[in-house]
């Protein structure tokens, strides 16, 4: 193959998913020269998986994701067709936006959006190569022969490097959806000394809904008042499809019983390391062998398509074992499989060879985002690509670089997970991982974040002023209910009793009576005669607030007193073997890992309270 001088660029972006469009944006935006490479154009932003955005916890990652002013939330409320509040039964800190997308129409408003973008080019190209010079990132190079010559190279590829999919004794080198994988850049990795691992994810069969009974199936509606992902949407979305419930039963599992020999799962055929949160339907049936049924969830793809998702039924058996699993199901007797499941391993990196700012300690100009960083998901591939693509473009700008810290945002968890405690399985943020999930809701990402998408020049002052104004109106409402006082009456003890309130023996601050369990603020409104006419976010922060203020004070010395070590710095060059009391399997895990913190170093898997209690007082000991 001949190589040719293609052209100079700031940062090289390979692949176009989800990771590479935010990455790519990111970076042209902040004002650097950007080439992003597809393998296939007509995939830019595909969703082989599932056809959603948000979901528990992934909701949160994409409002603080639009906050910084990435662009998935936005293109989200642009393709969404249904939107549902997952967790409305339980307290706030666990609400999490889902909203099914028109799969095709997301794709195309994120190419759109790409091509669109000064400073950013999208190619159709194959990455084989990332040439280092002197040690740094210097080039990549296509299966064409391009070479493009830059600062920085951005990893994002997804399920495609070295790709197999495997549908029972069908095994094919491929990406999703049949798409070609990408295998010389894997090889060119391992010769960089890339520390590669093998992944392995599935997918659902799809079926055509012409051949579906859903008087068979429970109606999963979409809400009533829809939220937007966008703090920045306007207009509320509208619901235009259904959803619909369905389950396995007992001769569901007999099949897959009898089966398990034809299964690559258990035949050893996979090797790759799969998710233990989103199990394939086999797993779950032997690992659950008392439960009698699981949930599937009938999802469209689309508006203009008949191709439904049967989301829970990830499988990688055989086709024909595949159709009789389903037509045991209701409402799937007859159901004509379009695309049948199949599982996909992909090589993928350690993340503990990252930084926190998703740079490769030891090649600069490096970054990997995404999937390729050891993750699952859309949404946890969005974020990490925004960030890796925010802090190359800062590097190249000679700024200083952007990490967030576990107590600000599920990002920052996310990312010091995977960087400090690396993951042997692919990585699935669940709000449970977030130790401060009080402060970090879903319905405050803007008041957290959208001063640093601001600080990094990606948000207008304009949004930010709107954001300052919105939160100035919640401190303003707070403080008048604070100092509005209610006397007793008999309209006022009528309304609490029969909200199954006792009524205050002598008047009570309207505050005072919207923080009891039952009473909510539009409860009261009758008796409020100086009430603003407030938008519902601005009276969502309020009740919130005063439901949830003890909790929240609590939760906020917790971080005080955590962010007094939290933060303290740990040399680059420090000799661990030297600190006094260490483990041997401490003193070699944070050698390996070389923890920029005190705080990160506590979070490192082997690394014990003890051990942080002999590093603790040597670094009291050592002179600054």
């Amino acid at each position: 193959m001949k190589l040719y001088d293609a052209g100079k660029c700031d940062i090289a972006v390979i692949g176009a998913g989800h990771a590479g469009i935010e990455a790519a944006l990111a970076a042209a935006r902040l004002g650097c020269r950007v080439v992003c490479f597809a393998i296939n154009l007509d995939r830019v932003g595909n969703m082989p998986c599932n056809p959603a955005i948000g979901g528990t916890g992934k909701g949160h990652l994409v409002r603080e994701l639009d906050a910084l002013g990435g662009e998935m939330a936005k293109a989200a409320d642009s393709a969404c067709i249904q939107y549902r509040m997952l967790n409305r039964g339980k307290g706030p800190a666990v609400h999490s936006l889902r909203a099914q997308a028109d799969r095709r129409r997301y794709q195309a408003v994120m190419k759109l959006a790409l091509e669109s973008q000064e400073g950013l080019r999208l190619i159709q190209a194959e990455a084989v190569e990332i040439g280092v010079e002197n040690g740094a990132v210097a080039s990549v190079t296509t299966a064409t022969g391009a070479v493009w010559r830059g600062r920085a190279a951005i990893i994002c590829t997804g399920t495609y490097l070295k790709g197999r999919t495997i549908t029972g004794e069908v095994l094919r080198d491929s990406g999703p959806d049949g798409l070609a994988a990408s295998g010389p850049l894997s090889e060119c990795l391992k010769s960089l000394g890339v520390p590669l691992r093998r992944f392995k994810t599935g997918t659902p069969p799809r079926v055509n809904a012409r051949s579906v009974d859903f008087s068979k199936m429970e109606v999963q509606p979409g809400d009533a008042e829809p939220e937007p992902f966008s703090f920045s949407t306007e207009t509320p979305p509208e619901n235009r499809a259904r959803c619909y419930l369905t389950y396995t039963n007992e001769r569901t599992h007999e099949i897959i019983r009898a089966n398990l020999e034809r299964s690559p799962l258990y035949s050893g055929v996979i090797t790759g390391t799969g998710p233990r949160y989103c199990p394939s339907i086999e797993t779950k049936v032997m690992t659950f062998p008392d439960k009698s049924r699981h949930q599937l969830f009938i999802e469209p793809m689309g508006l203009d398509t008949l191709e439904l998702y049967v989301q829970g039924f990830s499988s990688s058996m055989p086709e024909e074992v595949q159709v009789e699993m389903l037509h045991t199901i209701p409402g799937l007797e007859r159901a004509e499989i379009t695309r049948p499941a199949y599982a996909i391993e992909y090589d993928c990196v350690d993340p503990l060879a990252l930084r926190p700012t998703l740079e490769f300690k030891d090649i600069p100009g490096l970054y990997g985002a995404g999937q390729f960083n050891g993750s699952s998901g859309y949404e946890e591939a969005a974020v990490q690509g925004f960030m890796a693509g925010v802090n190359a473009a800062l590097k190249i700008l000679g700024r200083e670089p952007f990490v967030l810290r576990r107590s600000e945002a599920y990002i920052g968890a996310l990312i010091d997970d995977l960087v400090t405690r690396g993951t042997n399985e692919p990585y699935r943020m669940m709000t449970s991982r977030s130790e401060y999930r009080l402060l970090l809701r879903q319905d405050n990402a803007d008041e957290r974040l959208t001063k640093y998408g601001f600080a990094l020049g990606l948000v207008s002052r304009e949004r930010y002023e709107a954001v300052k104004a919105k939160y100035a109106a919640v401190a303003a409402e707070l403080e008048r209910l604070e100092n509005t006082h209610l006397a007793p009456s008999e309209a006022l003890s009528a309304t609490l009793e029969g909200l199954g309130e006792a009524p205050p023996a002598s008047g009570a601050s309207l505050a005072a009576l919207i923080r009891r369990p039952r009473i909510g603020y539009a409860d009261l409104a009758k008796f409020d005669e100086n009430r603003p006419d407030l938008p519902r976010s601005v009276v969502n922060q309020v009740e919130i607030r005063l439901k949830y203020a003890g909790y929240i004070k609590r939760q906020l010395r917790q971080v005080e007193e955590f962010s007094r070590m939290e933060n303290k710095p740990l040399p680059p060059d420090m000799d661990y073997s030297a600190v006094p009391g260490l483990r041997t399997e401490a003193r070699q895990k944070l050698a390996a890992v070389r923890p920029e913190s005190f705080g990160r170093a506590g979070r490192i898997s082997g690394v014990s309270p003890a051990d942080m209690a002999a590093l603790a007082m040597y670094l009291g000991r050592r002179k600054p």
